[in-house]
């Protein structure tokens, strides 16, 4: 058993955390792509016949539940060391570790407002804020994909559609970026509007377009990139944006194809389904209807746009489920919504559980995964009462689980035995959980006794 209060209360008190993890793992001889000093440690069963994951190691859950997790499963692994103070420490240098590690990764969003020790004895904000920016550039990452029952949303990234001054704005043809407020890259954003073409054509889902190229001119080109892949393809193009961005931008959008490899379309002529072209602002609203409908979407949206939209998707399941609830009882029905959601087919809960995976243009996903509150359950959990006295439950693991099966599910494709267990092993969380949600310590323990690692 691994003292994982030990590990909390070393990284609470800023403690030695880095010489004290250090002795937990092995030091790996993986090294990323031009970084041959990096600090990457692994443990695990490396049995040669599955493929390992990265985990990054960064704050409170996102680093202890992690660790729990990783001990539990015994599932090969690497582990990069990128909490708040380390990473503020060495620059943000182990963002780019970790963005080119040769494998697939799980990424936990780090600390946005984290105070770390500077070099004179006081305190600062962490370097880089969350660190998100800086390591999705350094990662070559061009979009976000994050599924949440009938709708997924592809968020180009970094792009963000704001520049309005004509005068200013430009394509670099020697770089592809879109010069603006934001100089947002081209070339991931021709990647971005792939990706999207690729699932709509693979899953057969309705594909939404949510843009604004009559009011930011980035999103001009985006939609002139979109028109461009669009040619020559079998895909069917209901709604559409008044000007034709590749019309109205040719040259400049050429400069950014130039850029592309040459064999960026191929294959693409056999692509084919139902695309709709809509005004960004519009897609909140028919996020809403597709939910309603049972209707299976996917959205391409540009940074801010996705986020918007992700944020609505995650969040509005609860005040549909609460309206539901005041019908019902207003027509004096003995059913709650809670018991109906499930039962009418809907599989969105409250957003916790809402995965996010990362495409680079080189190397395999990154999944992405986000804790909220994590930071305050941690200190009830070093405070010694969990629940606050009963109004509060423990923190639950489940996302670490669910996290690390799909990211092993992805790195091995055709492992069937290994995705079998790996839904075994959820299955037996979900059983040692239940419905009386253990401390974070009790759960560990239960679960290493129930759960045989893998490979043992």
């Amino acid at each position: 058993m691994l003292d994982l209060m030990k590990i909390a209360q070393t990284e609470a008190s800023g403690g030695d955390l880095l010489g004290l993890l250090g002795g937990l793992f092995e030091k790996s001889d993986v090294r990323p792509d031009g970084y041959p000093d990096a600090v990457i440690w692994q443990g695990g069963n490396h049995d040669g016949s599955t493929k390992p994951v990265a985990h990054s190691l960064t704050d409170a859950y996102a680093l202890l539940g992690t660790i729990a997790a990783a001990d539990v499963l015994g599932l090969p692994y690497y582990a990069v060391p990128m909490w708040s103070q380390y990473r503020h420490d060495l620059k943000l240098e182990p963002l780019s570790w970790f963005g080119n590690m040769p494998c697939t990764s799980i990424k936990w969003s780090t600390a946005g407002d984290a105070y770390v020790n500077d070099s004179h004895g006081g305190k600062v904000v962490v370097m880089g804020k969350s660190g998100n920016a800086p390591l999705r550039t350094q990662a070559g990452v061009y979009c976000n994909v994050r599924p949440y029952g009938c709708v997924t949303v592809v968020r180009c990234m970094p792009c963000l559609p704001y520049s309005q001054d004509r005068a200013k704005f430009n394509v670099d043809p020697k770089t592809g970026i879109v010069h603006s407020e934001m100089n947002t890259p081209g070339v991931q954003m021709a990647y971005a509007n792939r990706r999207f073409l690729q699932m709509v054509h693979e899953t057969g889902r309705l594909g939404r377009v949510a843009m604004k190229p009559t009011q930011a001119m980035e999103d001009g080109i985006n939609a002139g990139l979109l028109s461009w892949m669009l040619q020559g393809t079998k895909f069917n193009v209901g709604r559409r944006y008044a000007v034709d961005g590749y019309v109205e931008h040719r040259e400049r959008v050429d400069s950014i194809v130039a850029l592309l490899p040459d064999d960026f379309k191929d294959g693409m002529e056999e692509w084919g389904g139902q695309i709709e072209l809509h005004i960004a602002d519009t897609n909140y609203g028919l996020l809403l209807w597709d939910l309603i409908e049972h209707q299976d979407v996917i959205i391409l949206a540009t940074d801010l746009d996705g986020d918007r939209l992700t944020d609505l998707l995650a969040d509005v399941s609860d005040p549909m489920r609460r309206f539901g609830d005041l019908v019902l009882q207003k027509v004096g029905a003995k059913e709650t919504m809670n018991e109906l959601w499930g039962a009418m087919g809907y599989t969105t809960g409250n957003g916790r559980d809402m995965t996010s995976v990362m495409h680079r243009m080189s190397g395999p996903p990154i999944h992405e995964q986000t804790l909220g509150s994590a930071d305050a359950m941690l200190l009830r959990l070093l405070d010694g009462d969990e629940s606050m006295g009963g109004t509060k439950k423990p923190y639950d693991p489940r996302i670490h689980f669910v996290l690390i099966r799909d990211a092993y599910r992805d790195a091995n494709p055709d492992n069937k035995a290994l995705h079998a267990w790996l839904d075994a092993a959820l299955d037996t969380f979900d059983s040692v959980y239940g419905n009386d949600r253990p401390g974070f310590i009790e759960g560990y323990k239960a679960l290493k006794e129930a759960i045989t690692p893998w490979g043992a």
